[in-house]
């Protein structure tokens, strides 16, 4: 297999810390628009909730996902930290939309802005968690996926997935050699302290934007902090090359993990900054039907015969028309 085919596709996910499963349930369908298509676990501590909201069907390059450390401190902002998620709209008339609907749900949002050419809204949630919205108006790459056909947001304006992921490190240098010569992204352009890299003119779905600070103190990760970032490999076998290429690196990496949904590797790029490369697939539809995702817990296979005591650790979220976990 050659690298072409081995290149890497776009964004995966985003993986993020909340202080509240409930609360961030409610703000990324009810606010957000986005379906919660699996409620399960941390497959490394069953403690511990892990939430995925995507597009209507699981698409990967949808996926901003929710673990809930129990006991866990607010996260402190600062370099060498993925310091901001941001969601693909369709057009600059959706940021319009998005700003009223913050205003209605009272949700902290600044003034419509622009950088590298297209039109964007930072936001934030009740953990300060970073966010924003950025326009597809002059966008062309990775293809966008399909609105939930729950929300009640127009599809007009409805989250499609994934946008740049920010990036704030104190050594600019060395994740620029790490994106480009390792990953296979290309450096498009510079703008103040901000850089933009890109996978294979993949457009929104497939940048990084690294923001070099070197006057910020180190960001303490904790709730309302993103804990790491992960970009779409198309199959187990590439996902081998890929994690046989990071080894040699000697970075620190996780080598081959079956998380039943897809599979993945996971390595620390630079301090504080965690990636993943992770397969298009099998997908969140395995273990329950579509009318039933995100409503009851599912476990992958090698966690089900411990339902009993996970759940017993769990504080019930109820995501569905049922009460309980």
């Amino acid at each position: 297999m050659t690298k072409d085919m081995n290149n890497l596709v776009g964004a995966h996910h985003v993986t993020a810390i909340t202080s509240y499963a409930r609360k961030i349930f409610e703000f990324h369908t009810k606010v957000l628009g986005l379906h919660l298509i699996k409620k399960t676990v941390n497959q490394d501590d069953a403690h511990t909730y892990h939430l995925y909201f995507t597009d209507d069907m699981g698409t990967a390059g949808t996926d901003i996902t929710f673990f809930d450390f129990p006991g866990i401190q607010k996260g402190q902002p600062g370099t060498n930290s993925i310091s901001r998620t941001t969601f693909r709209v369709p057009n600059d008339a959706s940021l319009e939309y998005w700003g009223k609907r913050l205003d209605d749900f009272n949700i902290d949002h600044e003034d419509v802005s622009e950088q590298f050419g297209a039109k964007m809204m930072k936001f934030r949630d009740f953990d300060d968690q970073q966010y924003a919205f950025v326009s597809d108006e002059h966008n062309a790459g990775v293809e966008g996926g399909t609105p939930w056909r729950g929300s009640d947001v127009p599809d007009e304006y409805a989250i499609v997935g994934l946008g740049p992921v920010y990036i704030t490190v104190m050594n600019a240098q060395h994740m620029d050699v790490a994106l480009t010569d390792l990953l296979g992204f290309t450096r498009k352009e510079t703008e103040g302290d901000f850089t933009k890299y890109e996978l294979n003119d993949g457009g929104h779905g497939a940048q990084v934007i690294i923001e070099h600070r070197e006057d910020l103190p180190i960001a303490i990760q904790g709730y309302g902090s993103v804990h790491h970032a992960a970009f779409t490999t198309n199959n187990e076998e590439s996902l081998r090359y890929w994690i046989d290429c990071i080894q040699k690196t000697g970075l620190s990496h996780s080598g081959f993990v079956d998380r039943f949904y897809f599979k993945s590797e996971y390595f620390r790029v630079t301090p504080g900054v965690l990636f993943e490369i992770a397969t298009n697939g099998p997908g969140f539809l395995q273990d329950e039907t579509y009318e039933e995702s995100g409503i009851h817990l599912e476990l992958p296979p090698f966690l089900e015969p411990y339902r009993e005591e996970i759940e017993a650790n769990l504080t019930p979220v109820n995501t569905g028309a049922e009460d309980g976990a």
